[in-house]
């Protein structure tokens, strides 16, 4: 995986008990357009990207990187799961001398509020525990977001600071598969 160490992907599907996630798929496009454009899902991210530039700009296959997940629900895309490192420059540390796995997540609005942001993001988790165990996750989101406040709470991360950046005030949170699996 570029930059989060000697890991082989993609890696086999992972499955949970409603979830299947996955490599991306030339299926998936129309909702990779639907997740950057929607006004609801950009709300804490920048905002929506103008739909006519996503249909222009998208490749037949989005998102097939190392760390990228499609969340898949009976055999349809309801969001995506990031792992990458997280930049340097930017405000926010865990170690000083490397930058941290950053987990990131979108779901498509109609399937907030079902619990498999949790559920998906438990799984990555404890992908990242096997393939990644000394590694710190980090989780960084703005303290505006309850839902996503909510969520690192109950996935495990601890706070490690609150920042500024883009004009609000961030929370990043801190996972590791040393402290949580005791």
């Amino acid at each position: 995986m570029t930059g989060l160490g000697p890991v082989a992907w993609p890696p086999a599907p992972i499955r949970t008990e409603r979830l299947v996630l996955r490599e991306s798929e030339a299926r998936d496009r129309t909702a990779f357009i639907e997740l950057f454009a929607s006004p609801e899902v950009g709300t804490y991210i920048g905002g929506p990207r103008p739909r006519g530039e996503l249909e222009r700009t998208v490749p037949g296959v989005p998102g097939r990187r190392p760390g990228l997940f499609v969340i898949d629900l009976d055999g349809a895309m309801i969001g995506m799961i990031t792992l990458d490192r997280r930049d340097a420059e930017r405000s926010g540390r865990v170690r000083p001398d490397a930058a941290e796995a950053e987990l990131g997540y979108m779901f498509l609005p109609e399937a907030w509020g079902c619990g498999y942001a949790f559920e998906a993001c438990a799984a990555v988790l404890d992908w990242v525990a096997d393939a990644l165990p000394s590694d710190p996750v980090v989780l960084c989101t703005q303290t505006a977001n309850d839902r996503s406040m909510r969520l690192a709470a109950k996935l495990g991360f601890t706070e490690v600071e609150r920042f500024e950046e883009y004009d609000a005030e961030q929370w990043l949170g801190v996972w590791s598969s040393v402290t949580t699996s005791g």
